[in-house]
């Protein structure tokens, strides 16, 4: 997990409801299922085993900043490899020694929609991170190989992904997220984390922030007589919080890190009421010693069960989807928007529909035209707001409810004026020659109540003797950079262009930075200005 950040509520408020979000209910999993196989634990401890072995030759770590990481990658991919799982491996340009992540996709399944699990591989620098996550790692790395060996029929495309330089900042997850073409990113229908599965005084923690993806876990939880909570200390710290922003809906499990254990919870689970769940979170003592068999058993086996809920057997029935377009929008106080609503039949035959809203703010009213339609049709929502309408965002969900499903879709509706007029700085700033390290300048945005945009400008103005030389990045508040120009043999003079980078995952306020290092000897220019359109 994350070392110490949490996403700003705010942003992280805003973040989940950008985007169209259609989760089927628990209880809209193909009803020819096949019924999930035992996990063995047996093997997930021998992958830990094997985790621990990787950081005890390396200097006790599986840092992404160290050779732990890569041979941690190099172990889960080629077993996977041999599973039959296309395997590829995404250089992180801004992760923490542009480590990779590893992504497996399971080949059969509808391509177009894809179930996600997901889990860091990387350890902080002071200890090889066996629970922190090798436990989360190695338990769907046997998920994988158990999938590859029962072999069943899929309903849809399973892929599995094992993060780098989560303990940076979700750096790894967030450059894959950022990196997916829309296109791509529709596909995934629901991502599922797993950050910390085996603590030694353990709780058994279910992520909140869809309903219909908690029920599934929850389902098996019930199953077995074990009451569960909602996740509230990894709620942002973790991979999820990338594809949570996108408007991906999320899901996962977690056994607690270095929050304390309350005397109802230990009531409830057994273990040391006072102490942390996870005494080792973080340290060097966070060995395979630290490591209980209960809860890793059960959470693998939980996982094991959603997956095959969600994604394995033929469906079967009436279904439909549920797409709103624009997925958010902004009014003044006293004024209205329309969203179009769109359905779609997903299998068998096409069913009524009737349309509903909630969670409008005070003074503020939505109406369908027309309020039921048949999947395969359309609606138009109109949102009309009054002059006491408070200012704020407000995750708007439209509901609808079909004669054999129901499905949701959440618009996020901004209310009230926000500033986000372009940022220029026309400081001159020096651009010293190779070898020389990175210059940067800066640009603050404020009063901007929303994420950047896909298509952020940044517009650069360079007087320089050999462009070619030059290499910019775009720096968010977070840290995260993105490439604007690589070094090259173009031999002209200044820079005088306008990029376009998708930073829609990234608040809109805060400190940017425009990032300029000189890679090539014998020429030397200066930065005159740059402007910044979020």
């Amino acid at each position: 997990m994350k070392w110490k950040t949490r996403i700003g509520a705010g942003v992280t408020a805003l973040a989940a409801v950008l985007g169209v979000v259609s989760v089927p209910a628990a209880t809209a999993a193909p009803a020819t299922a096949l019924a999930a196989p035992d996990i063995s634990l047996a093997n997930v401890k021998a992958h830990l085993n094997q985790l621990q072995t990787i950081a005890n030759n390396n200097g006790g770590t599986r840092s992404a900043r160290g050779g732990g990481y890569a041979a941690s990658v190099s172990y889960v991919e080629n077993l996977l490899k041999n599973a039959g799982y296309t395997t590829t491996r995404q250089t992180c340009t801004s992760c923490l020694g542009q480590s990779q992540n590893l992504i497996a996709e399971w080949p059969q399944g509808d391509a177009s929609q894809v179930i996600m699990l997901g889990a860091h591989l990387d350890s902080v620098s002071a200890g090889p991170g066996i629970n922190d996550n090798g436990s989360g790692s190695a338990s769907i790395l046997e998920v994988a190989l158990t999938l590859a060996r029962t072999n069943p029929a899929m309903a849809k495309r399973v892929r599995f992904g094992w993060w780098a330089d989560e303990e940076s900042g979700l750096v790894g997850s967030k450059y894959y997220v950022n990196n997916l073409p829309s296109t791509e990113r529709t596909k995934i229908k629901t991502y599922l984390n797993f950050d910390m599965i085996g603590s030694k005084n353990w709780g058994y923690f279910v992520y909140d922030d869809v309903a219909s993806v908690k029920a599934v876990f929850d389902e098996y939880f019930t199953s077995i007589g074990i009451p569960t909570e909602g996740d509230s200390e990894g709620d942002g710290r973790s991979d999820h919080a990338s594809f949570k922003s996108a408007g991906i809906p999320v899901g996962g499990l977690a056994t607690g890190a270095g929050d304390i254990k309350s005397s109802a919870q230990a009531q409830k689970w057994g273990g040391t009421a006072g102490s942390p769940f996870d005494n080792c979170y973080h340290r060097a003592c966070d060995t395979i010693s630290n490591i209980p068999d209960a809860p890793l058993e059960k959470n693998s086996d939980a996982i094991a069960y959603a997956l095959w809920k969600l994604a394995v057997g033929t469906p079967q029935g009436n279904d439909f989807s549920v797409t709103l377009n624009p997925a958010a929008g902004n009014v003044q106080p006293g004024q209205s928007l329309q969203v179009a609503v769109n359905t779609a039949t997903t299998s068998g035959s096409a069913q009524p529909i009737s349309l509903s809203a909630s969670g409008l703010p005070a003074g503020a009213t939505a109406t369908f035209s027309p309020a039921t339609i048949t999947s395969g049709g359309s609606s138009t929502l109109t949102i009309a707001t009054t002059t006491s309408t408070p200012t704020g965002t407000f995750p708007i969900t439209v509901t609808a409810d079909g004669a054999n499903a129901d499905h949701t879709a959440t618009f996020s509706l901004g209310v009230g004026s926000s500033s986000c007029a372009p940022v220029t700085n026309s400081t001159r700033l020096d651009i010293p020659d190779y070898p020389a390290s990175a210059v940067s300048s800066t640009g603050t945005v404020s009063g901007c109540a929303r994420n950047a945009s896909g298509t952020t400008k940044v517009e650069v103005h360079i007087t320089h003797t050999y462009r070619g030389d030059l290499v910019l990045d775009l720096v968010a508040p977070d840290g995260t950079a993105y490439r604007l120009k690589n070094s090259s043999s173009d031999s002209a003079d200044n820079i005088d262009t306008t990029y376009t980078v998708n930073a829609s995952s990234e608040a809109a306020n805060g400190t940017w930075k425009l990032q300029i290092k000189d890679v090539g000897p014998a020429d030397t220019g200066y930065l005159s200005s740059w402007t910044l359109t979020v």
